[in-house]
């Protein structure tokens, strides 16, 4: 093994040439694959590359007022490092210490090559290696390209684009005498004391700038075109807090994230098998808090508990500040904007001196980059998620996404888990490809389901999942985390022998016949490079 080097602050300049494992992205997933290699495969030689100068990912490049977790902190921190600040729904902040923390502590952070952006990874199969393209900032800016190769690669990049959010196209934008800001690009100089705010969406943007800025706005409107579900949750878990004060660190951590895995995973199967009940429950907590007349017009979703994700109001901060008239909801469709604000299609103006505009994301899979295999370009739109983590006909390659109703993380770390396993499989029977194999005739669905405008918009490009397992990608931490464990390794998983004479790997239905199953030991002399340079432990 060679010791990738040590500095300060590296990038993809310092990148060893070969590597075994190749991780793309430096936020929570990269990170804890990281970890986790390093806790399972130590003499293994893997990297991160990052396109931004620091590590983090979405909670270092959200900055707006009141960035926090949407979800509790015990299921989106890792199971391996328990949390231990004070709030279970955290700020933005408190939750890149977190992350850096862990990336220090587990030597994911001297593994870390920033400034170095994926575009493009080319599979070969005679070689049994990737070679991925790299664009490389420097410290004063200049990019240069470089390529390094590596025996396995994973896409921990997220599914939204850095680059810019959506932007809705409302008309009359140049028109508008104040201030129009995106949450994605938060100035930091952002004077609003004083100002009146109005926040176009609805979503938990929206719900949590409301009333994060009412501290130094004169007022700050929502602006909804259609209501979502809000549901107050408590900022600090007086039960977790108990436990934590009467059990061992890790194994407190192990029982509020089972409880919160718990809650979670029963809200969202009532919500199924009982919409109108969970509909009534979820209603119900903006009714004690609200006039009925405002529920009544402003917080009736016209669709389903979890057709889009559930917000998160903690110790109903966004309830109170509606109370207490700081800020207010207006529900209507978009006309134009105008010189003093948003005109309304019935004519009514939203008078403004900043609109926010909390639109959505961009989606962009896999960071945006072009791949091929063995010389032909793989269409995603046309690909099969194999448990949510490889895709159909593309070998030695895998990549994170997460849950739409629960913690990206719980998802996460089944991902990784399962690449180091999968990796150890490859050790231990000296095989150096595997690549994932739809069958024949299966009926495709999106890798998104969820109503958003802004995953609807693009979800056709992307990869599909299937009508069946290993092929589905089921919104249920309980049932994946049962199922990753015991994966079969041979379902639907083909595998070449290190140094195969192979030129092809199978991009359809059929398999060579003489690749080895997973049970059959490889014999014989194993020809070099091996996949990966570890052992078999």
């Amino acid at each position: 093994m060679t010791d990738l080097p040590r500095s300060s602050h590296r990038r993809g300049t310092d990148l060893p040439s070969e590597l075994d494992v190749l991780v793309v992205g430096a936020g929570l997933s990269g990170i804890g694959l990281g970890a986790r290699l390093g806790e399972s495969l130590p003499n293994l030689r893997y990297a991160l590359v990052e396109a931004r100068e620091v590590s983090g990912g979405t909670w270092d490049l959200f900055r707006y007022p009141g960035v926090r977790s949407d979800g509790d902190m015990f299921t989106l921190s890792y199971p391996f490092r328990p949390w231990s600040g004070r709030d279970s729904i955290a700020q933005g902040q408190d939750i890149l210490d977190y992350i850096r923390e862990t990336a220090r502590a587990y030597g994911v952070e001297d593994r870390t090559h920033y400034g170095t952006r994926m575009v493009g990874a080319a599979w070969s199969t005679p070689d049994q290696r990737w070679t991925v393209e790299l664009d490389v900032t420097d410290e004063a800016g200049a990019v240069s390209r470089r390529q390094v190769r590596t025996a396995y690669l994973h896409l921990a990049s997220g599914y939204y684009s850095y680059a810019g959010g959506y932007d809705a196209g409302f008309e009359g934008r140049e028109d508008f005498a104040g201030q129009v800001v995106h949450p994605q690009f938060w100035p930091e100089d952002l004077d609003y004391a004083g100002k009146r705010v109005v926040v176009i969406g609805s979503g938990a943007t929206a719900v949590t700038l409301v009333p994060a800025m009412t501290d130094k706005a004169a007022h700050v409107v929502m602006l909804q075109r259609t209501p979502s579900y809000l549901f107050t949750v408590p900022g600090s878990d007086p039960v977790a807090n108990v436990l934590r004060k009467a059990l061992p660190e890790r194994l407190a951590h192990k029982v509020i994230r089972s409880k919160n895995i718990a809650t979670q995973s029963g809200l969202y199967t009532l919500s199924r098998r009982a919409p109108r009940l969970t509909r009534t429950i979820i209603l119900s907590d903006a009714g004690k808090r609200l006039p009925g007349e405002t529920v009544a017009e402003h917080f009736q979703p016209p669709y389903g508990v979890w057709d889009q994700r559930l917000c998160a109001v903690p110790d109903g901060d966004f309830f109170d500040a509606l109370v207490a008239g700081r800020s207010s909801v207006v529900t209507g469709q978009i006309d134009r904007f105008v010189p003093e604000g948003v005109r309304l299609t019935d004519g009514s103006v939203v008078e403004a001196d900043i609109i926010v505009t909390a639109t959505g994301l961009e989606l962009e899979i896999l960071g945006g980059a072009d791949f091929t295999v063995d010389g032909e370009r793989v269409d995603l739109a046309r690909t099969f998620a194999y448990r949510g983590a490889m895709l159909s006909g593309v070998p030695n390659a895998s990549m994170t996404v997460g849950y739409v109703n629960a913690s990206w993380t719980l998802r996460a770390d089944l991902v990784a888990r399962f690449v180091v396993r999968l990796l150890q499989h490859l050790l231990a029977y000296r095989l150096g490809v595997v690549v994932p194999v739809a069958p024949e005739g299966m009926r495709a669905g999106p890798i998104l389901d969820i109503a958003a405008g802004y995953v609807q918009r693009v979800v056709a490009g992307f990869p599909k999942v299937g009508d069946r397992s290993p092929w589905t990608l089921p919104q249920s931490y309980v049932r994946e985390m049962a199922e990753f464990r015991r994966a079969d390794l041979s379902d639907d998983l083909r595998f070449y022998p290190v140094g195969s004479s192979h030129t092809s790997v199978p991009r359809g239905a059929a398999a060579p016949a003489d690749l080895p199953r997973p049970e059959d030991r490889a014999t014989g002399p194993t020809p070099d490079p091996a996949p990966v340079r570890q052992e078999a432990r």
